[in-house]
């Protein structure tokens, strides 16, 4: 392909990404302002500053555009999550921790591809939409997982592992609507957003059994069982 986007971009290896990011970003916005309908590839096209054969290398249709977007928000999320679920070298708490960084980091960067997809989704061609519901129930049983292996644990307290997954990836997801570049720092929010979601289901520091299993928690139980009797053996001398 030649023209004003090989120019811009130059003939290296990250060439096709670079066009393709400059593609999402003239998509998302001609869309939001006309509608999936009222938006042709032409005027993608012109928008690039290319031609329409020329951009016919990188996509074929609306409908192929938009799985392409659907693919990248919500398929690349639920992959990345599920990387971060499988490592060996963190618990359930560095996990739950890193997918609310994660989700924070992707919406504080592509926002509008993000809002897109969630104002768009009545529209979504029916094989796009199944994809992307598959994505998103993906994200959600990771997330589903991982605090369900918290709470085993003892790590985190004995919550709807679905309530919670729920709760952690809503408050995440609400970066899309409200983060501002050069407002706010994406790495300072996404800490203190990580912290609270931890916070929310974690158990305190004195009611995590030591160690795993049933006899940790046969042991907290007894803890609780000898509390319970003191209160009941005061009640009855008074």
């Amino acid at each position: 392909m030649t023209g004003a986007a090989d120019r811009r971009t130059g003939r290296g290896g990250t060439r096709r990404e670079l066009v393709e990011n400059e593609m999402y970003e003239h998509a998302v916005r001609l869309f939001a302002e006309r509608g999936f309908a009222g938006t042709s590839l032409q005027d993608i096209a012109d928008a690039m500053g290319i031609t329409r054969p020329a951009l016919y290398y990188y996509v074929k249709s609306k409908d192929e555009l938009l799985a392409k977007l659907a693919a990248e928000v919500a398929g690349g999320s639920a992959a990345e999550m599920a990387e971060i679920a499988a490592r060996a070298d963190l618990d359930a708490v560095g996990k739950l921790r890193g997918i609310a960084r994660l989700t924070v980091v992707r919406l504080a960067h592509q926002p509008d591809r993000f809002r897109l997809l969630i104002r768009s989704e009545a529209e979504l061609p029916q094989e796009i939409a199944e994809s992307y519901d598959a994505s998103r129930r993906a994200v959600l049983r990771t997330v589903m997982d991982v605090v369900e292996q918290g709470v085993v644990a003892g790590q985190l307290r004995p919550v709807d592992a679905r309530v919670a997954a729920l709760a952690v990836i809503g408050m995440c997801n609400w970066v899309a609507w409200w983060f501002r570049p050069g407002r706010d720092d994406v790495e300072a929010v996404a800490d203190q957003l990580a912290d609270m979601a931890l916070a929310a289901v974690r158990r305190a520091e004195d009611r995590r059994p030591e160690g795993e299993g049933p006899a940790a928690a046969l042991a907290m139980l007894r803890q609780d069982l000898d509390h319970l009797e003191r209160i009941l053996d005061v009640e009855g001398s008074s």
